[in-house]
C-alpha cells in the first residue's frame, strides 16, 4: 500500500468521480484509476461498486475510508510539526552554562536568540564545568558553556572557544582594600581569608592551583556556596573571592574588584556538545549566534 494510493481512493470517495477526483489531486485520471485497481489487489477487496457509472463505496470501501483519512491527517501534521522544527518555529534547547556565563553573558544573547525564535523552548541548567561535562555526556544537554581545559577524562567534545577573560579578586566594599590598594599577586593571598566555590566548579579549582603553585593553601572562612551565595559572603566581609571579571559589572554594588598582577590568571570559556551527536536545528541556530 502506497500514501499516494490513499490519496487517491479518498479523492474518488468523496467526488463520487474518477475524472472530477484525477483533476482534484492533479493526475491523469488513467493513472489514477491504475492506483485505485492495485490498491484494491494489495488490499484483496473490491473498495469501489462501479455499477452503470455511479460509483458507491463497498463494504471494504467503507472500512478503509476513515482509516486513509486518519493516516492522511497524521501525514500532514507530521509534515508541519517537522517544518515548523526546521524553520524554528517550534522546538528546545537544553543548554548549561557556568554561574558567571548565565549572570554575565548569557543574558544578551539568549534575548538576542528569544526575540529571533519566540517559539523555541530554551531550559537553562546552571552548574561548574566539571558537573556539566557530566550532564553533556549522559545526553541531559544538548549545548554547554565550560570552561577549558577539559578534564582529563572528559568524554568526546567538541569545542569553540568563545572568549578570554581575567580573573579579579573581589572584596567588601566596607573594609579596607586588601594588600593596601593597587593589584593583587596570587602570593598576597597567602594571608586572606577566603570565601570558596563549591567542590565541581571550574574556579575553585583554578584558584587552589594557582595558590599551589606559589607554595601555600589558602585559608577559608566560607566555602560550599554558588556565584551568588560567594558575592554576598563576600560583600559581607567575609573574606576575598577570586572570580570572572564579567561578573563583577553585574553584581551590584558593595564590591571592590582588584586585579591581579605578575601572571595574571585568566579563563577560556568554550561551547562545546557531543562528538558523537548532532545537536538539534535550534541548538545548532545559536551556536551559530553564540560564535558569531
Amino acid at each position: 500500500m502506497q500514501f499516494q494510493q490513499l490519496v487517491y481512493f479518498v479523492a474518488v470517495a468523496e467526488t463520487r468521480h474518477f475524472t472530477r477526483a484525477a483533476e482534484r489531486v492533479h493526475v491523469a485520471q488513467p493513472s489514477l484509476s491504475q492506483q485505485i485497481k492495485a490498491l484494491e489487489r494489495e488490499l484483496g477487496a473490491e473498495l469501489f461498486s462501479r455499477a452503470r457509472g455511479n460509483i458507491a463505496l463497498t463494504d471494504a470501501g467503507e472500512a478503509l475510508l476513515p482509516l486513509a483519512r486518519r493516516i492522511l491527517a497524521d501525514a500532514d501534521t507530521a509534515r508541519l510539526e517537522v517544518q515548523e522544527l526546521a524553520q524554528l518555529r517550534r522546538g528546545r534547547i537544553r543548554l548549561g552554562a557556568t554561574p558567571s556565563v548565565c549572570t554575565g553573558l548569557l543574558p544578551d544573547v539568549l534575548r538576542a536568540f528569544h526575540t529571533a525564535h519566540p517559539g523555541v523552548e530554551l531550559l537553562i541548567e546552571e552548574s561548574g564545568s566539571l558537573d556539566l561535562v557530566r550532564e553533556l555526556a549522559r545526553g541531559a544537554l544538548d549545548l554547554a558553556m565550560i570552561t577549558l581545559p577539559l578534564p582529563p577524562a572528559a568524554p568526546s567534545l567538541t569545542t569553540v572557544e568563545l572568549l578570554t577573560e581575567d580573573l579579579v579578586v573581589v572584596s567588601s566594599a566596607e573594609l579596607p582594600p586588601p594588600g593596601g590598594g593597587g593589584p593583587l599577586t596570587i602570593s598576597a593571598l597567602r594571608d586572606e581569608p577566603m570565601v570558596m566555590f563549591r567542590h565541581g566548579y571550574d574556579l575553585r579549582e583554578l584558584t587552589v592551583a594557582a595558590c599551589r603553585a606559589e607554595g601555600f593553601e589558602p585559608t577559608f572562612t566560607v566555602q560550599g556556596g554558588e556565584m551568588d551565595a560567594v558575592l554576598g559572603f563576600v560583600r559581607a566581609g567575609l573574606g576575598l573571592a577570586v572570580v570572572p571579571a564579567m561578573v563583577v559589572d553585574h553584581a551590584g554594588h558593595g564590591l571592590r574588584t582588584t586585579p591581579l598582577a605578575g601572571s595574571p590568571l585568566r579563563r577560556t570559556i568554550a561551547l562545546a556538545h557531543r562528538t558523537d551527536v548532532a545537536p538539534p536545528r535550534a541548538a545548532r541556530e545559536l551556536k551559530r549566534i553564540l560564535v558569531g
